[in-house]
């Protein structure tokens, strides 16, 4: 049974599909490409599909991870889209409830296992970053951990993303259960969130523009954004907290369409996607996916973990829930 978040999301979804119908390529030779990714890893993707000889061949629509998790869950393989780039445990849960998802045909040696019908794009992994200067003008120690952010003399001087907007909070959600466990999580939580008071964010990089703005002390979000910013000269530094890195990947998937030509050059352009597009991904989200890539040193989590259970919407929701009773 659906619950009250997920029907939201595909009461969202549905909207949007009445937005877009009539303006899309159903029926054309277009391949239509869905993708919840930010605008560095689509501009990526179109350079390796032009430079593999697909250019004006496919059409790439870009939307929010619950709009296009919305239209997943709802419409299954009726969806417009030929091909999906998508949070890895959107594209579980659809598969599950619509066995919507074609196997593919090609195999690219990813470094974790994953199911048949998708392979992985590219990775994001949490941690702690904070502003050194702020952190001195108050006399604070730089956090070594998720719970320190939880302790009184940081009140007032954390941000953290709101896990009901964006999937960079989960990140911090899985590692506080994982180490603390559920009831001394919520403790935690409840000291975290009242410390944050203004500063929870709807956005994953709501946290870090705060931090370099000297708004606050500390966040956390994306590690390779707090990199990043500490390579520019900013006083930034990163913390890998001691209960763990933990990472989301986006991957790509075709639905299982009955158009067999058209069907082909999906897979063909999944293919590019996820091999073709990964040197110049890399240089945005430095996370190792497959044999033979490599990340410099400065990019490789201290303490990379991994959650006891699948990820999928039904855990994201049980997240959520866990993350506002703390509220």
């Amino acid at each position: 049974m659906l619950n009250t978040m997920k029907k939201s999301i595909i009461g969202a979804g549905m909207a949007l599909a009445f937005t877009l119908a009539g303006c899309g390529a159903q029926g054309s030779d277009d391949v239509v490409i869905y993708t919840n990714a930010d605008e560095e890893a689509t501009a990526a993707m179109e350079t390796a599909l032009d430079a593999a000889g697909y250019e004006g061949e496919y059409i790439l629509q870009s939307q929010g991870t619950s709009e296009l998790g919305g239209k997943l869950l709802a419409e299954g393989d009726q969806i417009e889209a030929d091909v999906v780039t998508m949070s890895s445990y959107f594209l579980d849960s659809a598969q599950e409830q619509n066995e919507m998802f074609a196997d593919l045909t090609f195999e690219a040696e990813a470094l974790e296992e994953h199911p048949s019908y998708y392979t992985p794009v590219l990775g994001n992994t949490g941690a702690i970053f904070v502003n050194t200067e702020v952190l001195k003008q108050h006399g604070l120690e730089s956090p070594e951990s998720i719970a320190d952010l939880a302790k009184p003399e940081y009140e007032g001087l954390v941000s953290i993303p709101n896990i009901e907007d964006s999937s960079t909070a989960w990140l911090m959600v899985q590692a506080v259960i994982s180490e603390y466990g559920e009831e001394e999580g919520k403790a935690i939580f409840q000291d975290l969130i009242a410390n944050v008071g203004p500063h929870l964010e709807s956005s994953g990089s709501g946290p870090i523009s705060k931090v370099q703005a000297g708004e606050v002390a500390a966040g956390f979000g994306l590690r390779h954004q707090a990199v990043a910013a500490k390579e520019s000269g900013a006083p930034i530094d990163f913390v890998d907290p001691a209960e763990g890195n933990f990472s989301l990947t986006e991957a790509a998937a075709v639905v299982n369409k009955e158009d067999d030509e058209k069907s082909q050059k999906a897979m063909e352009m999944a293919e590019v996607i996820s091999t073709d597009a990964r040197e110049e991904l890399l240089t945005y989200y430095p996370v190792a996916l497959y044999k033979g890539e490599t990340v410099d040193e400065t990019h490789e989590p201290a303490h990379p973990k991994t959650f006891d259970q699948p990820l999928n919407v039904e855990l994201l929701e049980q997240h959520q829930a866990f993350f506002n009773s703390a509220k």
